[in-house]
């Protein structure tokens, strides 16, 4: 503190010199502050200490996505959503179920059911609306789907590194029925555990059955059943034959139009 107060002094009385003893009167002040700068850059360079982790443990910050992966925020009980990440009694937990339910004159409550992060084991808990609850920033990275196993696995390559990460088929959830070769997906993931993945919002998908389209009937159906590659069948406009590639919506799993070219 001493050092810095010398340095301003000696700079405010250097503004009021010959230019000629300007330079060499700043670099006789800057000279003993030389250790203090040091220890000051050695003081910013250094890494940050990191919140504790789950197990309690602290760490150095290995990037900017460590801050982040940490930082929480507070949110009511009706805010929380289903794949949200919560912290409760200073355990972690993915919120799988939701259901919102008002008991008589009480208070409207939120029955969840939560999957512990570090253990797995299921747990159901009723959160008041305006309850607080600790919600935890996850971090999200892309991978591509290569293949599954009978064990109900898959398997995904990093794109930038080739690792690969094996992840249980239920993380997908219904989705898991969209996987194709190559297909870009992402994964949620807590202290680099996977708590979800997900396919992208619309994928293509080729019509293995389909009734043909009628001739000669005066009031033609607006909707008919098809049954896709992936064995799912849902409904499509009467014009959509086999062999036809359709964009399919994988969020409510509805036709969205017939891919071009």
């Amino acid at each position: 503190m001493m050092r810095a107060l010398l340095l301003r002094k000696g700079i405010s009385r250097t503004l009021h010199l010959p230019s000629s003893t300007i330079s060499s009167s700043f670099r006789s002040l800057a000279a003993p502050t030389t250790a203090f700068s040091s220890s000051l850059l050695d003081l910013i360079s250094s890494p940050l200490p990191r919140p504790a982790s789950v197990d309690g443990r602290c760490h150095s910050l290995g990037s900017l996505w460590s801050v982040i992966q940490h930082r929480g925020f507070k949110v009511h009980g009706s805010d929380v959503r289903v794949g949200n990440i919560i912290e409760r009694k200073e355990r972690i937990y993915q919120v799988t179920k939701v259901d919102h339910s008002h008991e008589g004159r009480g208070k409207a409550t939120i029955k969840v059911e939560l999957r512990d992060v570090e253990s797995g084991n299921k747990v159901t808990q009723r959160l008041a609306t305006d309850e607080s609850v600790d919600r935890v920033f996850v971090q999200e990275k892309a991978y591509i789907f290569m293949c599954r196993d009978r064990d109900a696995k898959i398997l995904l390559m990093d794109p930038d590194s080739y690792e690969q990460l094996e992840v249980p088929e239920e993380l997908f959830g219904k989705a898991a029925m969209y996987l194709q070769d190559d297909m870009k997906v992402m994964v949620q993931l807590f202290n680099d555990t996977p708590l979800s993945a997900s396919v992208p919002k619309r994928v293509t998908c080729v019509v293995k059955e389909a009734q043909p389209p009628m001739k000669g009937i005066a009031a033609t159906p607006k909707e008919k059943k098809a049954v896709l590659d992936n064995g799912m069948t849902l409904k499509v406009p009467p014009h959509v034959v086999v062999g036809d590639v359709v964009v399919i919506n994988t969020e409510d799993d509805s036709y969205i139009e017939r891919a071009k070219g």
